[in-house]
């Protein structure tokens, strides 16, 4: 033991320098009180002439590292097999776990906290300023933990929880930026395996049920179920890579490199699978309402254990529900590796492949369901002025919805006018906007129409209760190529405020946004999942955090995700604000770190590194 301590020492010495200052904090995580170290355990300072086999011992942590036996394939595979969550039982309980550390830590509950703290939380030893602070009760609670752990008969265990890590002796000697580093890799793999058993349960039990085939048509097989053999085949090739990973040492080097390589070469099964996910939803919904035997047979599979009382939607959208995960959780990686390190190089790599796989997700979707909208609004629209080609590529609506304008000339707007207002109805795409008067037989009339480069959005001074939520609308240059006013009323403050947002999205906000790189802004976290119901709105889920960027007095937030920096309106109580301001501070810093732009040197870098990969080729 004394030798393993001496190696591993002599190698964080050179690797880890600054790591003397996260002492308390990984004492917090191995189960030790501060200044309890055990003296049979050198401490950095120890010398050749205290310890003797330090003199030979190995001088970089990855020689260290050789000196820990490798997992055993059997023991490995065992941990596999006894998981007992399914991946949508992981990933609520993963989320839930997530909000109520955040919780704690707003709260800043002294002392430890019941169950484990988030693989969210940010390391606070980066920073010098907080170094000269280890032993402070935020960091005293910031444990390293992987998510998945509420339910005892999962028989998941932490990294450190294994019996092999506990028999090793890593974890007396390894920091506690390391240990964080470890569980954040061993949840990636161990989710992977939850998710793989899900998967296969899906094409298992109800794919592949015979009954369920007679009653199909092949096409409507193919559309329900898509190609989730082609991505259950690589999520067992991608888990099969990460198991021998692990078995190569009970200290795992990296699992972004693997998640790199599957990203670029092998996640395009993912943007099929999801591209179509409105014609899945659609036949699901239509199979369910038209073809009793279909009804009858899913409720009746969906009632076995195996299924645990989930419906058979909540593993189709599993694919979709996985690969946005996989990409928090490779931040999760991210914001634990040492900076401008290889793994640094390799985390922000994978991290920007499965950016592009995600939008490239987003974007089949929205594809799908822009181009059917679109068919549907040309086909209500009927011109007064000069024809509008609607459909387009490149165009998508943003907002739509009735508005009242105020009528008359301008001297005469009076409380006492018998019509102040009469309604109209805008169509709002992302570059042009539409003015319409609804007809009778579901039809709009339009009768103005402007680029919507050229809007302007003003909100009006409170004029009383008949002239509240009124704004100014202007067209620099209308469908009559001259400049328009409108004096439009919406129904409420929210309203108003949304139509201002989306009419003109470069006007300035009450809060500033996260991309202005302020240390501190107004935060939330979801509490509550949402699913947006409008365009201009934006789809929650447990654990997002978001900054505010505008809200509203009956109860909208227009806020900003951090993690993908989304924008988009919500209910305020689906929401929770984060009131301290240290941990509002922190979650802007890991995702400056987590989205900063490549630098020349990380590009030059990278570039070797692909040509080493090539020549060893």
């Amino acid at each position: 033991m004394e030798l393993l301590a001496a190696a591993f020492n002599a190698a964080c010495a050179v690797d880890h320098d600054s790591s003397t200052s996260e002492s308390d904090a990984r004492d917090s995580a191995a189960g030790h009180l501060p200044g309890s170290e055990s003296s049979s355990t050198p401490g950095n300072g120890a010398t050749p002439e205290e310890f003797p086999a330090l003199a030979d011992s190995p001088t970089t942590l990855t020689e260290a590292l050789q000196m820990i036996h490798p997992i055993p394939a059997d023991s490995w595979r065992n941990l596999i097999e006894q998981i007992g969550l399914l991946y949508q039982e992981y990933r609520d309980k993963s989320t839930l776990q997530e909000i109520e550390t955040r919780r704690q830590q707003d709260a800043e509950i002294q002392g430890g906290a019941d169950g484990c703290p988030s693989s969210e939380e940010a390391p606070e030893e980066d920073e010098g300023e907080e170094e000269e602070e280890p032993a402070s009760p935020p960091e005293r609670k910031a444990l390293p933990h992987i998510c998945l752990l509420s339910n005892p008969h999962s028989r998941f265990n932490l990294w450190q929880d294994l019996p092999e890590i506990q028999s090793s002796g890593v974890l007396d000697i390894l920091q506690p930026e390391e240990i964080r580093l470890q569980e954040a890799m061993f949840e990636l793999i161990t989710s992977e395996a939850s998710y793989y058993k899900s998967l296969n349960l899906l094409v298992s039990h109800f794919m592949e049920n015979e009954r369920l085939k007679k009653i199909l048509h092949p096409s409507e097989a193919h559309i329900l179920f898509s190609n989730v053999l082609d991505v259950m085949a690589v999520s067992e090739r991608f888990l099969l890579e990460l198991e021998r990973r692990m078995e190569e040492n009970i200290v795992i080097s990296d699992v972004c490199d693997i998640v790199y390589r599957y990203a670029a070469d092998h996640f395009t099964v993912y943007i099929t699978y999801v591209s179509n996910q409105t014609y899945q939803e659609r036949t699901y919904k239509q199979l369910l309402q038209e073809k009793a035997a279909f009804r009858e047979l899913i409720a009746q599979l969906e009632l076995d254990p195996k299924c645990r009382g989930l419906p058979l939607s909540s593993f189709l959208i599993l694919p979709f529900q996985r690969i946005t995960r996989l990409k928090l959780l490779v931040q999760n990686i991210l914001k634990r590796v040492e900076e401008r390190s290889e793994r640094e190089g390799t985390a922000l790599d994978a991290h920007k492949e499965l950016e592009l796989v995600v939008k490239a997700c987003n974007e089949g979707v929205r594809k799908m369901s822009r181009t059917e909208q679109m068919i549907s609004i040309q086909k209500k629209m009927e011109f007064k002025i000069k024809s509008v080609p609607i459909i387009s590529h490149s165009r998508w609506l943003l907002k739509q919805g009735e508005l009242q304008q105020m009528s008359g000339p301008k001297t005469s707007r009076t409380l006492r006018t018998k019509k102040l207002f009469r309604e109209i109805y805008l169509f709002l795409f992302n570059d042009l906007l539409v003015i319409c008067r609804q007809i009778p037989g579901d039809k709009y009339q339009v009768f103005d129409s402007a680029p919507r480069g050229l809007l302007r959005a003003e909100e009006l001074e409170d004029q009383g209760q008949t002239l509240a939520n009124v704004f100014i609308l202007r067209l620099l240059e209308n469908s009559d190529d001259r400049e328009a006013t409108y004096m439009l009323k919406a129904s409420s403050q929210s309203e108003m405020k949304r139509w201002m947002t989306s009419l003109a999205p470069n006007r300035r906000t009450k809060f500033v946004s996260f991309t202005s790189r302020l240390l501190d802004c107004p935060q939330v976290q979801c509490v509550h999942p949402y699913v947006a119901q409008q365009p201009d709105e934006l789809t929650l889920e447990l654990a997002d955090i978001l900054n505010i960027l505008d809200k509203t007095e009956d109860g909208w937030i227009f806020g900003e995700r951090l993690h993908d920096q989304e924008r988009g309106w919500f209910p305020s109580n689906m929401t929770e604000e984060i009131l301290n301001p240290k941990i509002r501070s922190q979650n802007l810093k890991e995702c400056f770190r987590v989205h900063k732009m490549d630098d020349p040197q990380r590009s030059q870098n990278k570039d070797r590194r692909k040509l080493g990969s090539r020549n060893r080729q």
